[in-house]
């Protein structure tokens, strides 16, 4: 039987400000996988200047590396998403939509002033359960 995630946001919290979910609920029979933090390295292994270049490539490496796994973005129950500079929401939120519709998971964003490598911009590490 497959494992149901589920995800919910309380009426108790404040609505979520971004498109994610407050709460993720993962059964205890579920395989969890957590997996590194994924860059703008394209598929050339070459890393663009451009921010939204990087933001597209980092989510063709989320689907890459689940994939991989045998999972998709319905897997996913909490992304961290790490950057350097402001990130344009509307252009991030068309990328994160198309990878997970209308079924969000659990989201922390944070900016911070550098990342492993000098021109690194964005970085999402995952965890996923199936």
């Amino acid at each position: 039987m497959p494992v149901k995630i589920v995800r919910k946001n309380p009426m108790q919290v404040p609505s979520p400000v971004g498109k994610y979910s407050h709460v993720t609920i993962i059964p205890k029979d579920a395989t969890m996988y957590a997996f590194s933090g994924q860059i703008g390295i394209g598929q050339d292994d070459q890393l663009p200047q451009g921010f939204e270049e990087q933001i597209t490539n980092t989510f063709n490496n989320i689907e890459t590396i689940l994939a991989a796994e045998e999972l998709d973005a319905s897997h996913v129950v909490k992304a961290n998403i790490w950057a350097t500079e402001e990130i344009d929401w509307a252009y991030f939120d068309q990328q994160w939509k198309a990878m997970f519709g209308d079924s969000y998971p659990s989201m922390t964003v944070a900016y911070v002033t550098a990342l492993g490598l000098p021109d690194i911009k964005i970085e999402i590490d995952l965890w996923a359960a199936k």
